[in-house]
C-alpha cells in the first residue's frame, strides 16, 4: 500500500510591512468620555483593536481575530475635542498569526499640540472561511526600523510563549 504525501501548504509571497500600515483619527465627543471629559480607556482600546484587525487584514488578506493583548498603559488623558489618532502596522508573520504594533497620538485641534498617549502590540490570527486557522504570508521588513521592530517582535513571541507555556503547567499542577 502507498502512503499518500502529505499536502503541503503552498509557499505566500512575502509582504512588505508598509503594505499593512493602517490609520484611524476620530475626534472625541462626549459620548467618548467620562462626566470630567477625560476619554474613557475602552473607547481608545477599541480603536487600537480596530487599526490592528485592518493591517493584519491588510497583510495576510483574509479575516482576522484578536489573539493577544501585551499590556497596555496611558501615559496622558484624552479629552471631549481631540482627534486621537491610532497607527498600526505589522511587525512580524508566524504561521497563521501576526504581531501589530499600535501607537496611539492626541492631538489638541485648539493649539495643535501632539501627545503620544499609548502603544501596544496585539496577536492576530487569520481565519479561513471555515473560521480555521489559517497560513499567513511572510513580513517583509525593507528598513532599518521595520527590521529592528520584527526582531522585537520574534522575542516578545518567545516571552509570550514562555508565559503560555508557565500558566499550563500551573493550570495542570505541575508548577513548584
Amino acid at each position: 500500500m502507498c502512503e499518500a504525501a502529505p499536502v503541503s501548504e503552498p509557499a505566500l509571497a512575502p509582504r512588505p510591512s508598509a503594505a499593512s500600515r493602517a490609520t484611524i483619527a476620530q475626534l472625541m465627543e462626549p459620548g467618548h468620555a467620562n462626566p470630567s471629559g477625560n476619554v474613557d480607556g475602552g473607547v481608545i482600546m477599541r480603536l487600537v483593536d480596530s487599526a490592528g484587525a485592518i493591517a493584519a487584514a491588510r497583510h495576510c488578506r483574509s479575516r482576522v481575530v484578536t489573539a493577544a493583548l501585551d499590556s497596555m498603559s496611558f501615559l496622558a488623558p484624552a479629552y471631549i475635542g481631540d482627534v486621537v489618532t491610532v497607527h498600526a502596522a505589522v511587525n512580524d508573520a508566524n504561521r497563521t498569526s501576526m504581531e501589530v504594533g499600535v501607537r496611539v497620538e492626541v492631538e489638541d485641534l485648539r493649539t495643535g499640540e501632539l501627545r503620544h498617549v499609548s502603544s501596544a502590540h496585539l496577536v492576530f490570527v487569520a481565519l479561513d472561511e471555515q473560521g480555521r486557522p489559517t497560513p499567513v504570508p511572510p513580513l517583509l521588513a525593507e528598513t532599518e526600523v521595520e527590521r529592528r521592530r520584527q526582531e522585537q517582535a520574534r522575542v516578545r513571541r518567545q516571552q509570550r510563549a514562555l508565559l503560555r507555556s508557565a500558566l499550563a503547567a500551573k493550570e495542570r499542577g505541575t508548577t513548584h
